[in-house]
């Protein structure tokens, strides 16, 4: 199963910091915690399985301890503390070792006394968790979370929006935001115009990072928080990620606002998902409240139509399912159909 090998989102990196969060990925209960940082700062998340190895109680009600050997997360049942390795919470080794019991202290715990530990990564905002370790067929650009430039780049203004939860597959939320034929529809008077219906879609690529399109253009009578006028604006589209996808659009020339805005999808099953979007922004003067306000309204009028569309499952013609037809404007979402399906992916799809 291809979804168990990818980098997923699960929390937003702020939530993360003096006491365990339990969390769930694909069915799986899962904790993190994060190690006490140095000099007052924040140390390496970590993720394991939310379940203590002894009598089952649930680790993230326990606590972080700042031990002299290094920090450990003790269960709340019977205190048994177990070690965290900041270099193996990268990869995701395959335990978290118990180093000390409190009822027996001079018992050396043997390495079946362990947590199981997951892959923890920290990347564009988000804490990112991987369960098993990736196939060797598995392609390279999916062995670590989805790269979003802007957002390591301290010139853009960065803002993480969210969570959705939405009640709809991760696939079809990814598709509708690769979608520019809607904007004119249900983004009338902010993203689109009726009147403005017709877009250009561009030229679309597949190549080892993933889906890429340029060239795409569409008409809007406010392409950004901050922008006073109509224009034809410039779009580009990557996928790097099943269910992610990201954006950079440049108002007309002249306008010296950028904008780019990442989508990212944890799965919650075959037919829920909960959403990020984090945005970078160049030369918006909207401030933060402005810049949320403009992609919660936005959103919002995404959600119902993304929310009634049947089957919530995104048909790529897995297994034999009936398909659904495509028009020219639908060159982007076309291609991302066909991506998942050679990619393998099962999760949200038909």
């Amino acid at each position: 199963m291809i979804e168990n090998q990818l980098w997923h989102p699960v929390i937003a990196s702020t939530q993360v910091r003096d006491v365990p969060v339990g969390v769930a990925l694909l069915g799986e209960a899962v904790v993190l915690w994060r190690e006490p940082g140095h000099d007052g700062g924040h140390g390496v998340v970590h993720a394991w399985a939310d379940r203590c190895p002894h009598r089952g109680a649930k680790l993230s009600l326990g606590r972080v301890l700042n031990h002299l050997r290094g920090a450990r997360l003790e269960c709340p049942y019977h205190g048994w503390q177990f070690a965290g390795d900041a270099a193996a919470a990268q990869v995701g080794a395959n335990c978290a070792r118990c180093v000390h019991v409190p009822a027996a202290p001079e018992f050396v715990p043997p390495v079946a006394h362990a947590a199981t530990a997951f892959g923890a990564r920290e990347a564009n905002g988000l804490v990112w968790v991987r369960l098993v370790q990736p196939d060797a067929g598995l392609p390279a650009a999916l062995t670590e979370p989805p790269t979003f430039e802007p957002w390591a780049d301290s010139e853009w203004r960065q803002l993480l929006c969210g969570p959705y939860d939405v009640h709809t597959s991760a696939p079809r939320l990814v598709e509708n935001f690769l979608d520019l034929s809607h904007f004119g529809f249900v983004h009338e008077g902010w993203l689109g115009a009726r009147s403005h219906a017709q877009v250009e879609t561009g030229q679309v690529q597949e190549g080892a990072d993933g889906l890429q399109a340029n060239d795409c253009k569409a008409w809007q009578p406010r392409g950004y928080a901050g922008a006073e006028g109509g224009a034809w604006v410039a779009y580009r589209y990557t996928v790097p990620h099943p269910y992610a996808a990201i954006l950079r659009k440049d108002a007309a020339e002249g306008d010296p606002v950028s904008n780019a805005i990442a989508l990212f999808i944890r799965p919650d099953g075959a037919e829920r998902c909960t959403a990020w979007f984090a945005m970078a922004t160049l030369g918006d003067l909207a401030d933060d409240e402005e810049l949320r306000e403009f992609q919660d309204t936005v959103f919002a009028q995404d959600r119902p139509v993304v929310e009634s569309q049947v089957p919530k499952r995104l048909p790529i013609g897995k297994d034999g399912a009936v398909g659904e037809v495509h028009s020219p404007a639908d060159r982007m979402s076309s291609a991302y159909r066909r991506h998942l399906l050679r990619l393998g992916v099962s999760l949200g799809v038909c």
